[in-house]
C-alpha cells in the first residue's frame, strides 16, 4: 500500500485534497501502475503550456473509476503546488510504505559557560537523541536546541498529533 505523507505543520491541505489522495493511496483503487500513470499525468498537466483535456486519457487510468481519477488529479496537482510553494524536500515530504518510527528517545539537560571568545554565556540546552527504525534499520537521530527551540517542538508534536488524531476520525 502506497501512503504519502506529509509534515503537517508547514503545509495546509483541504478536506477534498486529503480525499483525493486518500483514493490515489488506496491499493484497491489504484494499483502501482495507475498510480504511476496519475503522479506522471498530474506533473504533465502542471508542466503543460496550455490546458490539455486529455491528459487523464492514459491506458493505465482507464479501470479507474473517473470521477476518482479526476478527484486524485485535482488532489495530486494541489499537492504538487503546495509542496513547491513551501520548497518541500525529502524531510518533509515521503512517499513509501511507512516513516520512520521512534523506538526511543534520550535526553540531556547542558550549558554553555563560555563561548569561542572566551565571553561568559551561562546558557543551558538540551543534547536529544532519537533510536528510530524504519523498514528493519535502525538510524540515531541526534540534535540540540535551546529551551525555547525545544517549546517550540514540543507545541509542534502536539499539534501534529492533533492533526492525525482528526484524520483519523473522518
Amino acid at each position: 500500500m502506497l501512503l504519502i505523507y506529509v509534515n503537517l505543520y508547514k503545509m495546509e491541505l483541504s478536506v477534498s485534497v486529503q480525499k483525493g489522495l486518500r483514493f490515489l493511496a488506496d491499493p484497491s483503487v489504484y494499483d502501482r501502475t495507475s498510480f504511476q500513470g496519475l503522479v506522471d499525468a498530474s506533473f504533465r498537466s502542471l508542466l503543460s503550456s496550455h490546458g490539455d483535456s486529455s491528459v487523464l486519457d492514459q491506458p493505465e487510468l482507464k479501470q479507474v473509476d473517473q470521477i476518482q481519477v479526476k478527484q486524485s488529479h485535482a488532489a495530486a496537482t494541489t499537492f504538487i503546488l503546495e509542496a513547491v510553494r513551501h520548497c518541500a524536500d525529502r524531510s518533509t515530504i515521503s512517499i513509501g510504505s511507512c516513516p520512520p518510527r521512534v523506538n526511543d528517545v534520550s535526553w540531556r539537560l547542558q550549558h554553555h559557560i563560555k563561548n569561542a571568545h572566551l565571553d561568559r554565556v551561562n546558557e543551558p540546552f538540551y543534547t536529544i537523541s532519537l533510536k528510530t527504525e524504519n523498514q528493519g534499520s535502525l538510524e540515531d537521530i541526534n540534535f540540540t536546541c535551546t529551551v525555547e527551540q525545544l517549546q517550540d517542538l514540543l507545541a509542534k508534536l502536539k499539534d501534529a498529533a492533533k492533526s492525525v488524531e482528526r484524520a483519523s476520525q473522518m
